[in-house]
């Protein structure tokens, strides 16, 4: 488990975004520590892909600051921020491999993209880290040909090819039976504990959040709740995140002016 007296390998600072005339993110502050895995969790419409997406500098903030690697993202020029990513690796919830390459050739794709290695190097370097998603044997094959749980792990081979030192997972589990997404939890253990990355992960599956998390932060509707420990997360007395854990439907009720305004509004 990380200790968060290291320095932070991600920290954002007073985080507000828009889309449009709507402020989605309401001034977030979260800190990543080097060694652990965070977990970004809440209900749909939480807030949690648009903060993943400034996290990976997809979109420019309304106002406050992301810093990755001690850089701030909001200020790097698109050079600059295409070098920053080369210590970044993602690995997308729907795996994103190209269908016209094989699983071997996409494991590839950013050692062509971003080094000078020889052919027969960029292969070893590919098999090796299949090897390390428990997909040795299989770079010949076509994505089309692998399961569901073989897709995400071959996603996870090509976003850790170049030995990043900040992993992202989008909703690693979805879509999985409950054994193969059990397989995927282990692999995130232990890209941590061998490879000494630091790694954030977005889900809202709750069994996967508690098995992998160094600690969790709880969003609800554009607001951090709370960070904390599994344990700490379990104590809250907040009603929203009891909601959240023990799967109880949101009663909100709205005023009949919010509600005539929402119809009206131009």
């Amino acid at each position: 488990m990380a200790s968060t007296d290291r320095s932070p390998v991600l920290e954002v600072r007073d985080l507000v975004t828009h889309y449009g005339d709507t402020e989605i993110l309401h001034g977030v502050n979260m800190a990543v520590h080097e060694g652990e895995i965070m977990i970004i969790m809440g209900g749909s419409g939480s807030g949690k892909s648009t903060l993943l997406r400034y996290l990976l500098g997809l979109g420019i903030p309304t106002s406050g600051n992301i810093y990755i690697l001690g850089k701030d993202i909001t200020h790097l020029s698109a050079m600059e921020m295409h070098d920053l990513r080369k210590n970044m690796g993602v690995a997308f919830q729907g795996g994103a491999l190209l269908s016209s390459m094989t699983v071997g050739e996409n494991v590839q794709l950013p050692l062509y993209e971003h080094t000078g290695l020889d052919k027969k190097t960029m292969q070893i370097m590919a098999r090796m880290k299949l090897e390390v998603v428990n997909l040795g044997g299989f770079e010949n094959l076509m994505p089309a040909q692998l399961s569901g749980g073989m897709i995400k792990r071959a996603a996870v081979a090509r976003a850790i090819v170049m030995d990043p030192k900040l992993m992202f997972f989008d909703e690693p589990s979805a879509g999985l039976d409950p054994v193969v997404a059990a397989e995927l939890d282990e692999l995130i253990l232990r890209l941590r504990d061998a490879m000494q990355m630091t790694i954030v992960v977005v889900t809202h599956e709750l069994q996967s959040a508690f098995k992998i998390a160094d600690r969790i932060t709880v969003l609800d509707k554009g607001n951090i709740l709370m960070t904390g420990t599994v344990d700490e997360v379990h104590a809250s007395k907040n009603e929203r995140i009891q909601s959240l854990l023990n799967r109880r439907p949101s009663n909100e009720e709205i005023s009949a002016d919010e509600y005539m305004e929402r119809l009206t509004r131009i």
